[in-house]
């Protein structure tokens, strides 16, 4: 098994560097969460370019433990980091927003926690290629296959990236992965989220588990309940995975 990963890691290893080289970039840099997946590719962007890689962290108003295990990933795979505290950007431009909106009497409350979220995601994505325009890096996504397939990423937030190494990874083996590299623990064994609001989980968002989008890509039979939650996920979100539309004149 461990020889067969590595050359799997291998592979995306090279990939990694032929996608600095094609773009005649310096090197690649990541945002880091303190998640399971951002985690993995920071592992796999310090192999590929162990002198140009960063990872950057990014607060917003954050669980403390998210910056925790961000540093702890940093830390274990050795990788140039640096953190950047959003928080007062997030809540000026979000309060800016809203009171426009609230004076024109278009202010919609009920929309208001996804805007947040959201908006989190894209300053974020924002201040990610800021640092990368400076050092020339490419920016490199953190979606799995499950995520990709079912659209569980914020358009032109997460999703705004230059290049996707794992995207063709099941979750299971981004654990696999990760516990082979050395992720720490502490990650390992979190519940999977995107951090966007207090208590926020990706599975009770999505309303299934990765084990079952994983194992409904993999082809097997899967209770019907999912199966339409994944099939409803994919289709709402096909929009998120080509260019926008464009009027033929």
């Amino acid at each position: 098994m461990s020889k067969d990963l590595d050359i799997k890691i291998e592979k995306v290893v090279t990939w990694l560097q032929e996608k600095v080289k094609e773009s005649h970039t310096n090197g690649l840099v990541v945002g880091i969460s303190g998640g399971i997946d951002s985690a993995l590719v920071s592992f796999l962007i310090k192999k590929a370019f162990p002198n140009n890689s960063l990872g950057v962290i990014l607060p917003i108003n954050s669980n403390p433990d998210d910056e925790k295990d961000a540093l702890e990933v940093a830390k274990k795979c050795d990788i140039k980091n640096i953190t950047l505290d959003l928080s007062d950007i997030k809540m000026n431009l979000l309060d800016t927003v809203t009171k426009e909106l609230n004076s024109s009497s278009l202010f919609n409350q009920d929309n208001l926690k996804l805007t947040d979220a959201n908006l989190r995601a894209r300053l974020r994505m924002s201040t990610i290629y800021s640092v990368a325009n400076n050092l020339n890096y490419l920016v490199v996504g953190t979606d799995n296959k499950a995520e990709v397939h079912t659209g569980y990423f914020t358009k032109y937030g997460d999703g705004g990236v230059d290049i996707l190494p794992i995207a063709n990874l099941s979750k299971r083996e981004v654990y696999e992965w990760s516990e082979y590299l050395g992720v720490p623990s502490s990650v390992l064994e979190r519940q999977p989220s995107a951090g966007l609001w207090e208590g926020q989980t990706d599975e009770n968002e999505m309303g299934t588990t990765y084990n079952m989008i994983d194992d409904y890509l993999n082809g097997k039979e899967i209770p019907k309940k999912d199966k339409d939650i994944i099939d409803n996920l994919h289709k709402r979100s096909m929009h998120k995975r080509k260019m926008p539309d464009a009027c033929e004149i």
